[in-house]
């Protein structure tokens, strides 16, 4: 039901002035109030909101929503475990896997990621024989983590090569098998039920691979990441090689547990260790740190009120850092999975505009693709810059300058612009944007950028009342494929049977 209450500081933010970013910095203190530093395990990072258009007018009423909505109680419900998650009747325990949350549920995950170490350790002690590469099958938060975390941990070697497959093309999964020794490769099937379609196709094909390639005994290598182990067992994986995750970790939340695994097999159970710190740390910034200097709450205050206010349909994000590449891609999902629905939690109308649609790219790629219209073009559009201190290269320095460069000029050409009587070379301004400026690029600093948006993610569900745990859109397609492969759909509409006929599907 939607908060009456709430709805009135609504009405009131959309009704205030609304101040340019250059009036706004006016105020000699708004770097100040609005850029905080906060020193984590991996390294302090900076929180730059400063170019947006929050101001302390704009935060009171969003300060008032929160208080109307209670974002302070479905935090604490949150850390402690409560079934927030209504619609699926469980709670959503990912602090949980970093030590922070109720009592019973952090003992489990350390239990359960103690198992974890012991095979991660036989493996690279040789236990199970030589070990060279892993190909990892899963699909959505199966394996978008794992692909993030390896893809920006790793680029300067790793104890086991990890190949992340999720795609059911088969192109995908013949490029990672062309790329190892079956003799030196083991499988990982990431899988939260164990019956998605496209993982276990394709981890029957990795299998078949395996048999071909001369391995006696497939299914002994290969490790299955799952919530549900008696289907892994069932399947044909050896119980000891079967490493469960509670059912109230999310998929999407669920690289903290046994869905980790490729990650600490390529890093070595110390990277894994610094990762799960880092994102604990940042947990406790969103539990002790007082909601008006929260540095996750003031990100999600601009996200609304862009959202709500301004009616921005998307924010972009950019990673001046080749080894964030794949974050834009993470936080399409962690945040159009979690917020993307037209619902509120108890199943009435959301008459607000849901999650804005996330996307970006990679700096200075992005500048010579997209910024145009960022400049220039009649979409108002928030952006969010992250960025390393530290490169991840040992070339000439010049490199890394030139890119940190761009980052800023960036940020600072969407706010100031550049009047001309010439419309085409005429730059609006007062165009948002916020940077984040990590220290260094180490495992402790991923795991706390990732708990950020985690978080970040869950503040702004929390002030619209919505519940960013489930994820039923995604179910109507798979459910009707699955009736075209069984041969069991018809009735489509005339579009979809000549595309079926015209491919072969179903004769």
């Amino acid at each position: 039901m939607i908060d009456a209450q709430a709805e009135l500081f609504w009405t009131a933010l959309d009704g205030l002035p609304r101040p340019t970013l250059k009036d706004l910095f006016a105020d000699p203190e708004r770097l100040a109030r609005y850029s905080a530093t906060v020193d984590l395990p991996g390294g302090p990072i900076i929180f730059d909101w400063s170019k947006t258009h929050l101001s302390p007018e704009v935060e009171a009423l969003l300060g008032s929503i929160a208080a109307a909505m209670d974002l302070e109680g479905r935090r604490d419900a949150l850390i402690n475990g409560e079934k927030i998650n209504n619609t699926e009747g469980r709670a959503a325990e990912h602090t949980a896997q970093r030590g922070i949350g109720k009592d019973t549920s952090v003992e489990e995950a350390a239990a359960l990621h103690a198992r974890m170490q012991m095979l991660v350790d036989a493996i690279h002690e040789g236990a199970l024989g030589e070990v060279n590469s892993l190909i990892h099958i899963g699909i959505g938060g199966s394996a978008l983590g794992p692909a993030l975390a390896i893809d920006a941990l790793t680029r300067e070697g790793a104890k086991v090569a990890v190949h992340v497959v999720s795609n059911i093309d088969g192109c995908a999964l013949e490029a990672a098998m062309k790329a190892c020794d079956p003799a030196t490769t083991m499988i990982a099937i990431a899988s939260k039920t164990f019956t998605t379609t496209e993982t276990m196709t394709n981890a029957h094909s990795a299998l078949d691979w395996l048999r071909d390639g001369g391995v006696s005994d497939p299914f002994g290598r290969v490790v299955a990441l799952t919530a549900a182990p008696e289907k892994a067992v069932e399947w044909g994986v050896d119980e000891t090689r079967v490493l469960p995750f509670s059912e109230t970790v999310g998929g999407r939340y669920s690289l903290w547990s046994s869905i980790g695994f490729p990650v600490a097999i390529a890093l070595g159970w110390q990277g894994f260790a610094e990762f799960l710190d880092g994102a604990a740390a940042i947990d406790r910034h969103f539990i002790d740190v007082d909601l008006a200097e929260n540095v996750i709450v003031r990100a999600a205050f601009a996200d609304l009120y862009y959202a709500q206010v301004r009616a921005c349909q998307t924010r972009a994000v950019f990673a001046y850092d080749e080894r964030l590449a794949l974050l834009p891609d993470y936080l399409q999902q962690l945040e159009m999975e979690s917020n993307g629905k037209r619902v509120l939690a108890d199943g009435s109308p959301l008459t607000r505009a849901s999650a804005p649609v996330t996307w970006g790219g990679v700096g200075t790629d992005a500048q010579h693709a997209v910024f145009q219209l960022l400049h220039q073009g009649t979409h108002l559009i928030p952006v969010d810059f992250l960025a390393v201190k530290v490169p991840g290269h040992d070339l000439d320095p010049v490199h890394h300058q030139i890119l940190l460069s761009n980052c800023f000029a960036q940020g600072a050409a969407l706010m100031a612009g550049s009047a001309s009587d010439d419309g085409a070379r005429d730059y609006p301004g007062d165009r948002p944007s916020a940077t984040i400026l990590c220290d260094d690029l180490n495992p402790a600093t991923l795991g706390a950028l990732i708990a950020f948006h985690e978080h970040r993610t869950f503040v702004s569900a929390a002030m619209l009342g919505i519940n960013p745990f489930d994820q039923f859109g995604v179910e109507l397609g798979k459910a009707i494929a699955k009736q075209i492969d069984s041969g069991e759909g018809e009735g489509f509409d005339p579009s979809t049977e000549a595309l079926l006929a015209a491919a072969g599907i179903g004769e």
